[in-house]
């Protein structure tokens, strides 16, 4: 049975959709399907920029350190840098331009640029290796690199197709970016006309093949997936109104950026969707729990979202009480599951806010599913409802069918907003977009009779650590790669901090000797710190095999379960 507060926001939606209101829905035909789509969201992220950046004008947009800068004037920068990459460094519509940076104010002001001057921008994950990096430059094909110094140096004497321009952090966008404007072009050098249709974005992920594979979407499903986001916002928001709960109409929205830009989540619900809600956005270089508490308070941060474990560490923080963090009215999670004794913990311990939860994958430009308030600490094991009115959650058994209420199979979304395919990879796409519009998460869940979705257990074999998908296959074939190596395998263990973290096994080769410190030291030279698992157990016989003669992985981890749960408890 539905709750007060799905009854109420049901209401609003079905109100703020009707034939012309804000959130006016119109029939478009992709995938094979008519699906509904935001009538008047603006038809490409140049126009989204243009219109929201006038609408907000003087509001602080970006804080970073001692650099405020309003919307207008990011909007100003950016158009300088667009008319640098056009004029200076030719770039054409659909060309690749990749960044490869940590987060910043010119990251910010850049993504912008390259979008302006009608580039796709190809977000190559920052914490990468050199390798790995320059897999991805040459994936998407880039013309162009945008990197700061630290991944500038990872990618030296690697061979790649980008010209590498190197931009900084910490100062004016004029001197951050003076690399790429040294060439010439500024504020007024003509810009192409943008549509819906034209190439706007690639994100990476890690599948279960252990090849990272770029997610490409059109200019329509990453304006309507912000503004997505935005009729969650405007729906929630009209509820509190109407029971009198709205907040301070004086007071500017605010939020952490304290997870990577590179990922959907940093991306479009919170970097995006910010320009079309007025929001201002604090930047965090690194994360450290007291310093985001030193900031919810100084900045008046009203919303916070990261990966469970961020919210996690600001409820149990010993230094919690010295801050006033009386603003932040809502602690938001995704990217990973959040353990379902963190909801209650974190309303515990900060009584004046709610707990959030939302499930969207990089595929479908963050969009999904969204659990808020009463209702998320009433089912807090649920990723919440598919957000309306974009969105259709469907349960697909093997055969691609829908299956019932109550019954499990793989979690799959239908929405304009999904990515078009993996560029350059025709056989992952048909695999993963159905005939019917349908993607493919790789999750196994199913909904109950509300309509919320529950995720059981994972389809793909990667691990997901922190919000990072790590593949499974990935980390073995590095493993395999240490010439003493005989047999490996690598699987996820539970983490409070982290919801999960890659360990695994290794069978050395008969007659040599390899030690878990010299098998990590090798991997470290080899793949991204966060891939290399933070224990490897070393096995003596050979493992142990399904009638398929695959190792048998959940025998191995079932194994070594009892032993990690003793090594947490009592650490050597």
């Amino acid at each position: 049975m539905a709750s007060e507060l799905d009854t109420a926001l049901n209401s609003v939606i079905d109100r703020l959709i009707a034939p012309g209101a804000p959130l006016e829905t119109v029939e478009f035909e992709r995938f094979g399907r008519t699906l509904p789509m935001l009538k008047h969201a603006p038809p490409a992220l140049p126009h989204y920029f243009a219109h929201f950046s006038a609408a907000q004008g003087d509001k602080v947009f970006l804080v970073e350190g001692d650099v405020r800068m309003t919307f207008a004037q990011t909007y100003a920068a950016a158009r300088v840098v667009a008319g640098g990459l056009v004029a200076g460094h030719g770039v054409k519509v659909g060309d690749r331009i990749g960044i490869a940076a940590r987060n910043s104010v010119n990251w910010i002001v850049a993504y912008m640029g390259v979008l302006m001057a009608g580039g796709c921008a190809t977000l190559l994950n920052g914490w990468w290796s050199g390798q790995e990096l320059a897999d991805g430059i040459e994936l998407a094909d880039c013309t162009i690199v945008l990197a700061d110094a630290g991944r500038a140096a990872r990618l030296d004497g690697l061979r790649h197709p980008g010209k590498l321009i190197v931009f900084g952090h910490d100062a004016d966008w004029r001197q951050g970016l003076a690399p790429l404007l040294a060439q010439g072009g500024d504020e007024t050098t003509p810009l192409p006309e943008l549509g819906p249709d034209d190439l706007a974005t690639i994100l990476y992920t890690s599948g279960s093949t252990g090849q990272s594979k770029g997610a490409w979407s059109d200019h329509r499903g990453v304006v309507q997936a912000t503004m997505s986001y935005a009729a969650q916002s405007l729906m929630v928001l009209t509820h509190f109104t109407e029971i009198g709960q709205a907040p301070d109409p004086s007071a500017q929205p605010a939020t952490l950026v304290n997870v990577p830009l590179f990922h959907v989540t940093g991306e479009v619900p919170l970097f995006l969707q910010s320009f079309a809600i007025g929001r201002k956005l604090v930047l965090m270089p690194k994360w450290n729990a007291e310093e985001a508490m030193r900031l919810i308070e100084q900045e008046k941060v009203t919303y916070f979202v990261g990966v469970p474990l961020m919210s996690f560490e600001i409820a149990t923080h010993p230094d919690r009480d010295k801050y006033d963090l009386s603003s932040c009215v809502s602690f938001a999670a995704g990217g990973a599951p959040r353990p379902v004794d963190h909801v209650t913990r974190i309303r515990e311990a900060l009584p004046h806010a709610f707990p959030l939860l939302g499930y969207g994958l990089t595929e479908t430009n963050g969009v999904g599913c969204g659990n808020f308030n009463e209702n998320y600490l009433a089912k807090p094991g649920s990723t919440g409802t598919a957000s309306r009115p974009l969105v259709e959650v469907g349960i697909l058994n093997d055969a691609g069918a829908t299956v019932p209420a109550g019954e499990i199979g793989e979690v799959a979304f239908r929405t304009i907003c999904n990515f078009l395919g993996y560029w350059n990879n025709t056989e992952a796409t048909k695999a993963a977009i159905m005939p019917d519009g349908f993607f493919r998460t790789g999750d196994l869940g199913y909904l109950d009779e509300d309509g919320y979705l529950f995720i059981v257990d994972r389809k793909k074999d990667i691990i997901i650590r922190g919000g990072e998908n790590i593949s499974c296959i990935e980390v073995e074939e590095a493993i395999y790669a240490h010439p003493k190596v005989a047999e490996a395998s690598v699987f996820g263990m539970p983490d409070e901090r982290f919801g999960e973290v890659p360990t695994g096994v290794y069978l050395a080769e008969d007659g040599e000797s390899l030690s878990e410190e010299e098998l990590r030291t090798f991997l470290q030279a080899h793949i991204a710190a966060f891939k290399v698992p933070v224990r490897l157990w070393q096995e003596h016989a050979t493992l142990p095999r399904l009638g398929t003669e695959k190792v048998d992985k959940r025998t191995l981890r079932a194994r070594y379960q009892t032993v990690w749960e003793s090594e947490q408890k009592n650490p050597a």
